[in-house]
């Protein structure tokens, strides 16, 4: 027979069940704005109850299946090898949203004396009451729980209580700023602040553990992508962030800088054209390129045989020209595409290797630089930043296309260069824009899609070029 406890819970389902099933069928778009925010603040709060119980639930199914014995724990009995598969099959969720319950569910466990079973008190119990009480949930227990975790044996339980209790209190909306209940980011950020102070030296240690398991591991290639993996130190990732903000969005603007080319009518919501499909994780990717290839070209990192660090890549020069075939990377297995070598052949220094029939070198040609930097500060005036309408990446972090491709006889002159960001160089054959000089000015053509006018239009992001524009029109 069930337990009155599953019966109610049962029942309850049911009851939700029957209400909402309905609500749901005559669709959201019929709410108005308050009711709208009023349904996701009481979707919320029934989740955060929901929570509550899940979580003290998974504690118990932990506690039954910590036996000496296997044979006499709950996952065992119940044909799963641990607690994790035991939740994961009940409730249907993911291992990485069970995980999150067990952490909260260690947060807030009760242990028992061994003489009476009598509950102890937890190691954060104001925690524990407001999620009972549904004022935080697996989110707010873990926010509050995660900065304060091992400060205990360096802290005392006193201080560690009064954190508690306090953070609880801002889960409730009941802080001393008194500021509405916090969500589990704000709960984070408060309890972050009460680690900091309460462990003045906490840092130390956790410095040197960041120190110590710190690093980056390339993998190798698979479908022509290098996989990822490791941790980077806080400020690293800090100012990664920053220039992936600065590089990775886009931009918007009017028709003066030649950034809009659809009618009002065909603009997205926010009256910008929709020129960049890349993803969040996309445009990451090729800030860092940006910021790599920029720093190899600075001439401020340290040498490697007495010349800057330098990306080899060989082709043969009929590949090149032609538009096909393959061309090699130094240190990376797989073949590069056609189009990767077009790219660094552009913005980077190509020296020319004559080989005979059977390997043997037989002349080396000499270095060309690609634009000197007087050419690069030139262009960089001229068109200020990337010049494909919307980019917004700035001079600095742009590299200097030709135009006329060098290896088609294209000059290294003023004339010839314009600046493009990593992704629009990279990718220049792909997404549509085309690119010619006019008298030494950089005009480009929409794609289709963007521009059906199909007209060219001269491009700047230089703010005197553009302050001069305005000056003509008035």
């Amino acid at each position: 027979m069930k337990h009155t406890v599953t019966e109610a819970l049962g029942s309850l389902v049911a009851e939700v069940d029957a209400m909402i099933r309905p609500l749901l069928a005559g669709g959201m778009e019929s709410l108005g704005d308050e009711d709208l925010v009023d349904a996701l603040a009481i979707g919320g709060r029934m989740l955060r109850s929901i929570e509550s119980a899940l979580v003290l639930a998974v504690d118990e199914v932990t506690r039954r299946s910590e036996s000496a014995g296997r044979e006499e724990r709950l996952s065992t009995r119940f044909g799963c090898r641990d607690v994790s598969e035991v939740v994961q099959r009940s409730t249907r969720l993911s291992a990485t949203t069970v995980s999150r319950m067990q952490r909260a569910a260690r947060a807030v466990h009760c242990d028992r004396t061994l003489v009476s079973g009598a509950l102890l008190p937890p190691r954060f119990p104001a925690t524990r009451e407001a999620l009972l009480a549904g004022d935080i949930g697996i989110d707010g227990v873990l926010a509050v729980t995660g900065p304060l975790a091992g400060l205990e044996q360096r802290v005392g339980r006193d201080l560690m209580f009064a954190a508690d209790e306090a953070l609880a209190a801002t889960a409730r909306g009941e802080g001393p700023d008194s500021a509405p209940p916090a969500t589990a980011d704000e709960l984070r950020m408060h309890a972050s602040a009460w680690a900091v102070a309460l462990d003045q030296d906490g840092s130390e240690p956790r410095d040197h553990e960041a120190l110590r398991t710190r690093g980056i591991t390339l993998g190798r290639v698979r479908n022509g992508i290098v996989p990822i993996h490791g941790g980077l130190l806080p400020e690293v990732a800090a100012q990664f962030q920053r220039i992936s903000d600065t590089l990775a969005l886009p931009r918007g603007g009017d028709d003066t800088g030649g950034v809009r080319f659809r009618p009002d009518d065909e603009l997205g919501h926010d009256g910008a054209a929709p020129d960049d499909e890349r993803t969040a994780a996309q445009r990451r990717h090729d800030a860092l390129a940006t910021a790599l290839f920029a720093a190899a070209a600075s001439a401020t990192l340290p040498t490697i045989g007495g010349a800057a660090p330098t990306l080899l890549v060989s082709v043969r020069e009929a590949d090149l020209v032609a538009a096909r075939g393959a061309a090699h990377a130094d240190g990376i297995a797989d073949p590069l595409p056609i189009g990767a070598a077009h790219h660094i052949a552009c913005g980077g220094v190509i020296q020319r290797v004559v080989l005979g029939r059977e390997g043997r070198i037989l002349r080396i040609g000499t270095e060309e630089r690609i634009f000197n930097r007087h050419q690069r500060r030139a262009i960089a005036l001229r068109d200020g930043g990337c010049i494909i309408p919307s980019c917004g990446a700035p001079a600095a972090w742009s590299e200097i296309h030709h135009v006329i491709e060098h290896s088609r006889g294209g000059p290294t002159h003023t004339d010839n260069g314009v600046l493009l960001c990593w992704f629009h160089h990279r990718f220049l054959a792909h997404h549509g824009w085309q690119i010619r000089m006019v008298q030494g000015v950089p005009e480009v053509q929409a794609p289709t899609w963007l521009d059906p006018t199909h007209r060219w239009r001269r491009v700047t992001n230089s703010p005197t070029r553009l302050v001069e524009a305005v000056i003509r029109r008035t």
